[in-house]
């Protein structure tokens, strides 16, 4: 599908380009990409988030993230459509549900959202949260998929520092990648010791949700005085003011679900959005870090 305004998506890429982060393996990828949690569980919706996703891979958020859990692979199967005939502009990232992620079912379920995907190799697979798998045998499993083709990269998502370090005692455990977390204004567990520890490792955190969920948190994040004389001082939306927020610190890759096509460019845009320390101090007074060990928030 071509989009009418061309000078404005090259205007977009070129911001996109500006604003990236680095994987240990030395990849080099744009700062916010698409998430596709709850895609595909309403039919009628299909086509339009299948143009929406390909409108995020024409303005660069080549990173798509999706999951076995969601909508039961549904939402592969409309990340699937959308990557048809530009593969090569999609960082495709894909998470297993932790009873698959022994070495009994790894290898099936991986397989499984390959075929739902259309592709042969998924870019990026994850550890969904973690279950009663061990750790060990999982980072084994993922490393067969490696050698098998199947996956280019592993990493984990939902684990919290213990979690990480018990992690590193694994053979391999430093092929992983990244760590995908729930991360935003209203959910700042994670910058205590978490995103500190991942900071100095060079590993990017990969925040989910980060306009929060809908419903009453992101209600009094987005109408917030704070935020909203943010957003007016800049032009911009209030949504992009939280994902503007996401992005202020190095090494973390967001992921924002856009089913709508300006939902799609309101993120994309955020590329060339700057905070500066008044903002961040101003949002930090409303919207405090924590003051000490908070346990993982997950949605």
């Amino acid at each position: 599908m071509k989009w009418s305004n061309e000078a404005e998506l090259e205007s977009i890429r070129a911001q996109m380009e500006q604003r990236t982060v680095t994987l240990p393996d030395g990849t080099i990828l744009p700062a916010i990409g698409q998430g596709t949690w709850h895609m595909g569980e309403n039919p009628a919706q299909f086509e339009q988030e299948v143009q929406a996703l390909q409108l995020g891979l024409e303005v660069g958020m080549r990173v798509v993230d999706t999951a076995e859990m969601y909508g039961n692979g549904a939402a592969e199967q409309v990340v699937g459509e959308a990557i048809k005939g530009r593969r090569e502009n999609a960082f495709l990232v894909s998470k297993v549900f932790p009873h698959n992620a022994g070495l009994t079912n790894i290898k099936r379920a991986c397989e499984n959202s390959l075929q739902r995907l259309g592709i042969e190799q998924l870019d990026m697979y994850l550890l969904h949260w973690r279950g009663g798998v061990p750790l060990e045998e999982t980072v084994e499993g993922m490393e067969q998929l490696k050698q098998e083709g199947k996956i280019a990269r592993w990493g984990v998502s939902n684990l919290d520092l213990s979690d990480m370090k018990e992690l590193q005692e694994a053979d391999k455990a430093d092929e992983c990648m990244t760590n995908q977390v729930l991360y935003h204004l209203g959910s700042r567990g994670i910058e205590y010791d978490l995103l500190p520890w991942q900071q100095t490792q060079d590993m990017p955190i990969m925040a989910y949700c980060p306009l929060a969920q809908a419903g009453r948190l992101r209600k009094k994040l987005v109408n917030s005085a704070e935020v909203q004389a943010i957003a007016d001082t800049y032009q911009v939306s209030s949504y992009q003011v939280l994902l503007a927020w996401v992005l202020r610190k190095r090494q973390i890759l967001a992921i924002p679900k856009a089913s709508q096509a300006d939902h799609v460019l309101q993120n994309a845009k955020t590329a060339s959005l700057q905070l500066d320390a008044e903002d961040i101090k101003r949002l930090d007074e409303a919207f405090p870090p924590p003051s000490s060990k908070q346990p993982l928030d997950i949605v």
